[in-house]
């Protein structure tokens, strides 16, 4: 659940609130997205249909609540365990140096480049955003991934991470993230949205 909004079926991940929806059948999940197309058809949430479910994201709480009130019409169930988004991140001293790069590899355009962050308009590829360092750093991994996950489910992808081999490396700023390192000490970050 979003505490500050009450919502039930979404979750907050990096920039904005996510939701899955389960469909039995894909012209169930097609007469979804056809419901909330027509009635959000100023705020253009995003929607991505799949065999078995229906994945929406928006940064507006109001249309989470209308988007929520349509699946209930329609008689779907949401799944905010299965939500989750994927950034990665970088390690730079000088990232107005590699940014534009990065924004044209991942987008086509240096317009991508905002901030800190490369943001893929289409949302096909991953977030690119870059965590500033002294230049005369020791060399290390320079990349990492930040996986955003519900909250509920970060003990037991963590479970799963130190079964397989893992450590946790650093957890003081937990739940906002925590760190774990591979058995080679390649590190992954699970964010969630608390604590921040």
């Amino acid at each position: 659940m979003v505490p500050e909004t009450g919502l039930q079926d979404w979750r907050k991940l990096a920039q904005k609130l996510h939701a899955r929806f389960v469909i039995d059948a894909y012209a169930d999940g097609a007469r979804f997205v056809a419901a909330v197309g027509e009635a959000c058809q100023d705020a253009g949430p995003e929607v991505r249909l799949g065999a078995s479910f229906v994945d929406v994201a928006t940064r507006d709480a109001q249309l989470a609540g209308r988007i929520s009130a349509i699946a209930a019409e329609h008689g779907l169930t949401a799944d905010p365990t299965a939500v989750a988004q994927l950034e990665i991140g970088l390690d730079t001293a000088d990232l107005v140096e590699l940014g534009p790069f990065w924004a044209a590899v991942l987008t086509g355009s240096t317009e991508s480049f905002t901030g800190n962050d490369i943001l893929d308009p289409t949302g096909r590829v991953a977030s690119l955003w870059f965590q500033g360092t002294t230049p005369d750093e020791t060399p290390r991994q320079r990349f990492h991934l930040d996986l955003w996950l519900p909250l509920e489910v970060v003990p037991g992808r963590i479970e799963a991470a130190l079964a397989a081999g893992g450590k946790v490396v650093y957890d003081e700023e937990a739940p906002a993230f925590i760190v774990l390192a591979d058995p080679q000490g390649n590190k992954v970050c699970l964010c969630t949205s608390e604590g921040r």
